[in-house]
Protein backbone atom coordinates (compact mmCIF):
# COMPACT_ATOMS: atom_id res chain seq x y z
CA UNK A 1 0.00 0.00 0.00
CA UNK A 2 1.24 3.58 -0.93
CA UNK A 3 1.85 5.55 2.02
CA UNK A 4 0.06 9.26 1.88
CA UNK A 5 1.75 11.70 0.62
CA UNK A 6 3.35 14.41 2.13
CA UNK A 7 1.57 17.36 2.35
CA UNK A 8 4.35 20.59 1.99
CA UNK A 9 3.42 24.43 3.70
CA UNK A 10 5.30 27.05 1.82
CA UNK A 11 4.00 30.07 4.49
CA UNK A 12 5.08 33.47 3.33
CA UNK A 13 5.12 36.83 5.35
CA UNK A 14 4.02 40.07 3.07
CA UNK A 15 4.29 43.34 3.82
CA UNK A 16 3.60 45.93 0.97
CA UNK A 17 5.23 43.51 -1.65
CA UNK A 18 3.01 44.25 -5.00
CA UNK A 19 5.72 44.89 -6.74
CA UNK A 20 7.11 40.91 -6.04
CA UNK A 21 4.58 39.34 -4.78
CA UNK A 22 3.28 37.86 -7.93
CA UNK A 23 6.29 36.07 -9.64
CA UNK A 24 6.94 35.10 -6.47
CA UNK A 25 3.86 32.88 -6.38
CA UNK A 26 4.08 32.26 -10.67
CA UNK A 27 7.57 30.70 -9.76
CA UNK A 28 6.76 28.98 -6.49
CA UNK A 29 3.59 27.44 -7.61
CA UNK A 30 5.18 26.55 -11.37
CA UNK A 31 8.07 24.83 -9.53
CA UNK A 32 5.46 22.94 -6.56
CA UNK A 33 3.60 21.66 -9.30
CA UNK A 34 6.23 19.39 -10.49
CA UNK A 35 7.26 18.13 -7.41
CA UNK A 36 5.49 14.92 -6.37
CA UNK A 37 4.55 16.06 -2.89
CA UNK A 38 0.93 17.78 -2.10
CA UNK A 39 1.28 21.22 -1.54
CA UNK A 40 -0.37 24.86 0.21
CA UNK A 41 0.88 28.11 0.07
CA UNK A 42 -0.19 30.44 2.67
CA UNK A 43 0.47 34.24 2.45
CA UNK A 44 0.33 36.29 5.66
CA UNK A 45 -0.14 39.76 4.66
CA UNK A 46 0.99 41.79 7.54
CA UNK A 47 -1.50 44.86 6.85
CA UNK A 48 0.01 45.78 3.89
CA UNK A 49 -1.33 49.43 2.16
CA UNK A 50 -0.40 48.44 -1.08
CA UNK A 51 -2.30 45.75 -3.52
CA UNK A 52 -0.28 43.12 -2.13
CA UNK A 53 -3.66 41.52 -0.66
CA UNK A 54 -5.67 42.15 -3.97
CA UNK A 55 -2.87 40.74 -6.02
CA UNK A 56 -2.79 37.36 -3.74
CA UNK A 57 -6.45 37.48 -3.71
CA UNK A 58 -6.86 37.06 -7.12
CA UNK A 59 -4.23 34.62 -7.49
CA UNK A 60 -5.93 32.29 -5.27
CA UNK A 61 -9.18 32.71 -7.38
CA UNK A 62 -7.10 30.51 -9.80
CA UNK A 63 -5.34 27.76 -7.73
CA UNK A 64 -6.95 26.66 -4.71
CA UNK A 65 -3.86 26.00 -3.27
CA UNK A 66 -2.83 29.37 -2.04
CA UNK A 67 -4.57 30.54 0.80
CA UNK A 68 -4.40 34.06 1.70
CA UNK A 69 -4.20 35.31 5.43
CA UNK A 70 -5.33 38.84 5.75
CA UNK A 71 -3.91 40.20 9.44
CA UNK A 72 -3.25 43.76 10.77
CA UNK A 73 0.24 44.97 10.64
CA UNK A 74 2.03 43.43 13.59
CA UNK A 75 5.20 42.27 12.40
CA UNK A 76 6.94 39.91 10.72
CA UNK A 77 7.15 37.55 13.27
CA UNK A 78 3.35 37.87 14.03
CA UNK A 79 2.67 37.43 10.79
CA UNK A 80 4.58 34.29 10.28
CA UNK A 81 3.22 32.97 14.03
CA UNK A 82 -0.33 33.15 12.03
CA UNK A 83 0.67 31.12 9.21
CA UNK A 84 2.81 28.31 10.43
CA UNK A 85 -0.07 27.58 13.32
CA UNK A 86 -2.97 28.13 10.03
CA UNK A 87 -1.04 25.85 7.81
CA UNK A 88 -1.69 22.23 7.65
CA UNK A 89 1.38 20.96 6.49
CA UNK A 90 3.44 18.21 7.32
CA UNK A 91 6.57 19.85 6.79
CA UNK A 92 5.75 23.80 7.07
CA UNK A 93 8.67 25.78 5.23
CA UNK A 94 9.18 29.86 5.92
CA UNK A 95 9.66 31.48 2.97
CA UNK A 96 10.83 35.64 1.84
CA UNK A 97 8.63 36.83 -0.17
CA UNK A 98 11.57 38.36 -2.22
CA UNK A 99 12.49 34.41 -2.65
CA UNK A 100 16.47 35.37 -3.06
CA UNK A 101 16.78 31.23 -2.93
CA UNK A 102 15.89 29.75 -5.88
CA UNK A 103 12.83 28.34 -5.48
CA UNK A 104 14.33 24.51 -6.38
CA UNK A 105 16.47 24.55 -3.28
CA UNK A 106 13.48 24.08 -1.22
CA UNK A 107 14.04 20.35 -1.87
CA UNK A 108 17.61 20.75 -0.18
CA UNK A 109 15.44 21.68 3.06
CA UNK A 110 12.88 18.73 2.70
CA UNK A 111 15.77 16.35 2.11
CA UNK A 112 16.98 17.08 5.43
CA UNK A 113 13.64 16.72 7.67
CA UNK A 114 14.38 13.34 7.23
CA UNK A 115 16.95 13.62 9.87
CA UNK A 116 16.09 16.81 11.75
CA UNK A 117 13.31 18.72 13.26
CA UNK A 118 14.01 21.54 11.89
CA UNK A 119 16.06 22.59 8.85
CA UNK A 120 17.67 26.24 8.72
CA UNK A 121 19.01 27.87 5.23
CA UNK A 122 22.06 29.23 5.88
CA UNK A 123 24.55 31.66 3.88
CA UNK A 124 27.07 30.88 6.25
CA UNK A 125 28.60 27.53 5.46
CA UNK A 126 31.85 26.87 3.03
CA UNK A 127 28.92 24.82 0.80
CA UNK A 128 26.80 28.22 0.44
CA UNK A 129 26.98 30.50 -2.03
CA UNK A 130 25.91 34.45 -2.32
CA UNK A 131 25.30 37.05 -4.81
CA UNK A 132 24.92 40.67 -5.25
CA UNK A 133 24.95 41.39 -1.58
CA UNK A 134 26.17 45.13 -0.77
CA UNK A 135 28.97 45.31 1.68
CA UNK A 136 26.99 47.20 4.31
CA UNK A 137 24.52 44.62 4.39
CA UNK A 138 26.46 41.96 4.81
CA UNK A 139 28.44 43.51 7.06
CA UNK A 140 25.30 44.68 9.80
CA UNK A 141 24.51 40.51 9.18
CA UNK A 142 27.88 39.81 10.31
CA UNK A 143 27.90 41.49 13.33
CA UNK A 144 24.46 39.75 14.05
CA UNK A 145 25.27 36.66 14.07
CA UNK A 146 28.20 37.30 15.66
CA UNK A 147 26.08 38.70 18.71
CA UNK A 148 23.56 35.86 18.22
CA UNK A 149 26.27 33.36 18.65
CA UNK A 150 27.96 34.68 21.58
CA UNK A 151 24.86 35.43 23.58
CA UNK A 152 21.82 33.30 22.66
CA UNK A 153 22.65 30.70 19.93
CA UNK A 154 26.39 29.05 20.09
CA UNK A 155 27.16 27.21 16.68
CA UNK A 156 24.67 28.28 14.49
CA UNK A 157 26.21 29.64 11.99
CA UNK A 158 23.18 31.59 10.39
CA UNK A 159 20.19 32.44 12.29
CA UNK A 160 18.50 35.53 9.90
CA UNK A 161 18.12 33.21 6.73
CA UNK A 162 14.18 33.56 5.69
CA UNK A 163 14.04 30.08 4.47
CA UNK A 164 13.35 27.72 7.61
CA UNK A 165 11.43 24.49 7.64
CA UNK A 166 9.89 22.84 11.02
CA UNK A 167 8.39 19.40 11.05
CA UNK A 168 4.45 19.70 12.27
CA UNK A 169 5.03 18.44 15.46
CA UNK A 170 7.36 21.06 16.38
CA UNK A 171 5.00 24.39 15.25
CA UNK A 172 2.52 24.65 18.18
CA UNK A 173 5.47 24.41 21.14
CA UNK A 174 7.67 26.94 18.86
CA UNK A 175 4.83 29.19 17.57
CA UNK A 176 2.22 28.90 19.93
CA UNK A 177 3.60 31.87 22.54
CA UNK A 178 6.44 34.04 20.81
CA UNK A 179 7.78 37.52 22.92
CA UNK A 180 9.55 39.06 19.91
CA UNK A 181 7.41 40.05 16.88
CA UNK A 182 10.20 41.79 14.80
CA UNK A 183 12.54 40.79 12.42
CA UNK A 184 14.89 38.87 15.68
CA UNK A 185 11.59 36.42 16.12
CA UNK A 186 13.69 33.50 14.41
CA UNK A 187 16.23 33.36 17.41
CA UNK A 188 13.52 33.50 19.53
CA UNK A 189 12.09 30.53 17.67
CA UNK A 190 15.52 28.25 17.20
CA UNK A 191 16.06 29.22 21.44
CA UNK A 192 12.97 27.58 22.19
CA UNK A 193 13.70 24.73 19.83
CA UNK A 194 17.07 23.95 21.44
CA UNK A 195 15.55 24.90 25.16
CA UNK A 196 12.60 21.61 24.12
CA UNK A 197 15.12 19.68 22.70
CA UNK A 198 14.20 19.99 19.24
CA UNK A 199 17.13 19.00 16.82
CA UNK A 200 18.39 21.52 14.30
CA UNK A 201 20.44 21.66 10.76
CA UNK A 202 21.48 24.37 8.79
CA UNK A 203 21.62 23.23 4.62
CA UNK A 204 24.09 25.48 2.68
CA UNK A 205 22.17 27.27 -0.05
CA UNK A 206 22.80 29.87 -2.87
CA UNK A 207 21.42 33.29 -1.86
CA UNK A 208 21.12 36.16 -3.88
CA UNK A 209 20.23 39.93 -2.45
CA UNK A 210 17.55 41.84 -4.41
CA UNK A 211 16.55 45.67 -3.56
CA UNK A 212 13.33 46.14 -1.61
CA UNK A 213 14.78 44.84 1.51
CA UNK A 214 12.41 45.94 4.88
CA UNK A 215 15.38 46.03 7.18
CA UNK A 216 15.97 49.54 8.29
CA UNK A 217 19.73 49.55 8.38
CA UNK A 218 20.29 51.47 11.71
CA UNK A 219 17.09 51.07 13.68
CA UNK A 220 15.91 47.25 13.03
CA UNK A 221 20.22 46.79 13.72
CA UNK A 222 19.33 48.01 17.31
CA UNK A 223 15.86 46.82 17.57
CA UNK A 224 17.18 43.38 17.02
CA UNK A 225 20.07 43.59 19.45
CA UNK A 226 17.17 44.58 22.10
CA UNK A 227 15.07 41.40 20.96
CA UNK A 228 18.77 39.39 21.53
CA UNK A 229 18.75 40.46 25.33
CA UNK A 230 15.17 40.03 26.04
CA UNK A 231 15.54 36.48 24.58
CA UNK A 232 18.58 36.09 26.63
CA UNK A 233 16.36 37.06 29.21
CA UNK A 234 13.12 34.74 28.90
CA UNK A 235 15.30 31.95 28.00
CA UNK A 236 18.02 32.40 30.54
CA UNK A 237 20.62 31.28 28.15
CA UNK A 238 23.25 34.16 28.61
CA UNK A 239 26.37 32.62 28.25
CA UNK A 240 28.72 32.28 31.73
Amino acid sequence: MNSKPLLISVVIPAFNEQERINGCLVSLTEFMNGQDYMWEVVVCNDGSTDNTSRIVHNLALLNSNIQLLDLPHQGKGGAVQQGMLQAKGDLRILCDADFSMPVCQINRLIKESDFSDIVIASRELNESKRFNEPFKRHLMGRVFNVLTRLIVLPKIKDSQCGFKLFRSHTVEPLFGKLCVSGFAFDVELLAKARKQGFSVAEVAIDWYYYEGSKVRMVLDTCLMFWDLLRIAVVYRIFKH
